[in-house]
């Protein structure tokens, strides 16, 4: 993918790789051709009526079923009951009554329970749309195409009523750790039973190859404290009626937004089933202390011809001015979210996920599409219920839109967003080179310049006198308006594996020197303000064989390699260490810009490749001066100690908080971050 200058995509870069264009080309192609009055959107949207209740979707009693959609420009609107959620002809037809606000609704007196169900809208010409579940549908049959009416009551499992939020201490505190469902469990030396599964990840006491704990096991070992699981909800692109066939993909083309994705369960064709394991899995991750974060896609639909242009055709897209579909997203269409309607149905999912899953947090992909008011109202809403859930998202678009950047989540936008954090391409570019050229250098692998672009991470993205913001690459001002809003990470699902990139950029380079950059890029983030982030597999040097967009590669190059954890146990340990570091030590997350500018001091070092900095009198820690040292050189570097008893505590090969040994003069090697602290 292309860069662009900062302005028209809301970011320096233009960040969803090569997948982002590969999955929505082919879903584009695959668009029958639209009608020209589909093409041509002539709709007066604003003067579309808004619905004020909540009950929109299906609402289920043993004694009856309430059905109610929004279709403003219906002429008529019938619902279809089915026996099965793929087969079979109607059992029954029933028109559903027009009523306010741009609604149609039906009440039918019987016990519906396990039945399936489809609407479809008559438009004032005569055309007839697809038959499609509702765009609230809660439940679903295989691949989605059938909603499924349920108790959902009946779908907890036991205890459920007793789950609880692991505790948080602050934002800054959050570890998230990224993953795939499938990626994680399938590899047969995994030693988890449902492999690929949302089941796999409530297994314990799974061991792979020497021995090693995996799964669940390997995630309280690690340390995180949030797992990102990339997307489950109902997505479009794999046939969940063929599990035994060879299919892939990462998930970002959304069908049924509330309903999670059925080829992660054990039962697809059965609604429940998905809905039952799914909340085993959050159940047990929260057993084992870990919160869940959902990666969510509202930005775009998987293709035009999703539930939302089945009831409302055009209302909640973007449009260009000739009326044909805008395309931030470079999914051939983008989401309107300033519409009330559309920001309504966002608002609502959230909350739905939180209430009925007790999910902890969202990501949302290419926030920058959505609007502020928008995501700020999501934030309001999600607040009042806990003020822990945790939400943050990419800063940027795919493309241009036509909604004005000025009202849009870009990301030198975010210190407008209400406890809303973004990724910082600002640190990772920096530490492994520029997302545009994985061929490219950065910091750790020896090349200069990138001394503003690092030290900018290290304050989490704020404002701080000693940062000289014209020598940053992306963002000439500090964007974040508290350390929370700034995600550091070096690398993620999008590029390539942190060890791929560093083999690219560094061809001949010995297997020793690759792990040498690989944790120093890692010591510095997890060192660093703000909140920490890691991609699935990085602790185990994680490859895909270089493959950079594998979001539909098969599993052989995207399933964590679970032999890669015996083979680089001492790299695992190192990761572990370092996540233990930091969650020993408040003075790597402090809470509030003012702390950060009050207590870190960078240090002069009339080097271009070594950067100094210290943090003094952190009341919450019981290291009252810690000093840290980067050396992103390829040659040793020494650096003259401030006055006192230095104790070293990590040396890019051990971390030991009681202390390494004491220091007067630190001689730091190359690629290397020392990390000291003074006894009084």
């Amino acid at each position: 993918m292309r860069t662009t200058p900062r302005g028209t995509a809301g970011n320096p870069s233009i960040q969803k790789s090569s997948c982002r264009l590969a999955l929505c080309l082919l879903v584009w192609v695959a668009i029958p051709q639209l009608s020209m009055s589909q093409k041509t959107i002539k709709n007066p949207y604003q003067d579309y009526p808004v619905y004020r209740g909540t009950d929109l979707g299906v609402q289920y009693t043993p004694s009856a079923t309430r059905f109610r959609v929004w279709a403003p420009g219906a002429s008529q609107v019938l619902l279809r009951i089915y026996s099965s959620g793929d087969t079979g002809q109607a059992i029954s037809k029933i028109p559903l009554r027009k009523s306010k606000q741009g609604t149609w609704q039906l009440t039918v007196d019987k016990d519906l329970k396990n039945r399936y169900y489809t609407f479809q809208v008559q438009e004032p010409s005569g055309n007839w749309l697809q038959e499609s579940p509702d765009i609230y549908a809660k439940a679903v049959g295989v691949n989605g195409k059938r909603g499924m009416i349920v108790n959902l009551k009946q779908t907890d499992p036991p205890g459920w009523n007793h789950d609880r939020r692991p505790p948080e201490k602050g934002y800054t505190g959050i570890i998230i750790y990224e993953m795939h469902i499938r990626d994680f469990t399938i590899d047969k030396n995994s030693g988890v039973v449902h492999k690929g599964k949302y089941l796999g990840l409530t297994e314990t006491g799974t061991r792979g190859p020497g021995g090693v704990k995996t799964g669940l096991d390997h995630l309280k070992e690690l340390g995180i404290t949030h797992v990102h699981l990339l997307p489950v909800f109902d997505f479009n692109s794999i046939d969940e009626s063929k599990p035994r066939q060879p299919q892939y993909n990462w998930g970002y083309d959304p069908l049924n937004y509330d309903v999670p994705e059925g080829s992660y369960s054990t039962n697809p064709y059965d609604g429940r089933v998905r809905i039952r394991e799914f909340k085993e899995m959050v159940q047990a991750l929260h057993r084992s202390g870990i919160r869940v974060i959902m990666d969510v896609v509202y930005n775009h639909t998987s293709n035009l011809e999703t539930p939302f242009n089945q009831f409302a055709p055009g209302y909640y897209y973007r449009h260009n001015p000739d009326g044909t579909y805008s395309n931030a997203t470079g999914c051939g269409n983008e989401t309107a979210s300033e519409r009330p309607m559309m920001r309504k149905f966002m608002i609502a999912s959230v909350l739905y996920w939180v209430k009925e899953y007790h999910i902890d947090g969202f990501r949302f992909d290419l926030m920058g599409v959505h609007d502020i008011k928008t995501m700020n109202l999501i934030s309001d809403t999600l607040h009042k219920i806990d003020p822990t859930i945790f939400l943050y998202g990419e800063g940027w678009t795919a493309g241009a839109s036509p909604y004005p950047e000025k009202l849009r989540a870009v990301k030198k936008n975010i210190y407008l967003l209400h406890r809303i954090a973004a990724f910082s391409d600002d640190l990772r570019d920096g530490l492994r080179g520029p997302f545009s050229d994985s061929r490219a250098k950065g910091f750790v692998s020896g090349k200069s310049g990138e001394t503003q672009n690092i030290k900018f991470g290290i304050v989490a993205s704020t404002p701080h006198g000693q940062i000289n913001y014209q020598k940053v690459s992306y963002s000439k001002a500090p964007w974040a308006k508290e350390p929370y809003q700034s995600i550091n990470y070096v690398s993620c699902h999008d590029d390539p594996t942190l060890y791929d990139r560093l083999v690219e950029a560094n061809p001949g380079a010995s297997l020793s020197d690759l792990i040498r950059m690989d944790k120093l890029a890692q010591t510095v983030v997890f060192t660093s303000q703000g909140v920490a982030f890691l991609h699935s597999g990085a602790e185990l040097l994680r490859t895909k064989d270089g493959v950079h967009n594998s979001f539909q590669s098969p599993d052989s190059i995207n399933e964590i390699d679970w032999k890669r954890k015996e083979t680089y146990h001492d790299l695992f340990n190192y990761y572990r260490e370092l996540i233990a570091l930091r969650k020993n030590h408040p003075a790597f997350s402090m809470p509030s810009t003012r702390m950060i500018q009050t207590h870190l001091t960078f240090l002069p070092t009339r080097d271009s490749m070594l950067i100094a900095y210290r943090i003094q009198n952190v009341k919450a820690d019981q290291w009252k001066d810690i000093l840290v040292l980067i050396n992103g050189d390829t040659t040793a570097k020494t650096f003259h100690l401030p006055e006192g008893n230095w104790i070293l505590a990590a040396d890019g090969n051990t971390i030991n908080e009681k202390g390494i040994r004491q220091v007067t003069v630190a001689d730091i090697p190359a690629t290397t971050e020392y990390v000291l602290f003074r006894k009084p």
